[in-house]
């Protein structure tokens, strides 16, 4: 029999049960539904390059500007 996640069929109904118990049926969908939201924006995540954040120049020309004392 094939295994999922390393637990067999019966081991996964019983988690599935146990999840169904302690969330209610009413607010499982909504679980679901935010968990494929940050599955979702998490693997978005991964496609896009890294954002480097640059200094504006004005800012950097007014601290060169700036006399120490």
């Amino acid at each position: 029999m094939a295994r999922m996640f390393g637990m067999g069929f019966g081991e996964l109904l019983v988690v599935l049960v146990i999840i169904l118990v302690v969330f209610g049926p009413g607010r499982l969908p909504e679980m679901m539904g935010s968990l494929g939201k940050g599955m979702q924006a998490f693997k978005k995540g991964l496609r896009e390059p890294p954002e480097v954040e640059a200094k504006p120049e004005a800012q950097d020309a007014a601290v060169r500007a700036k006399p120490e004392a």
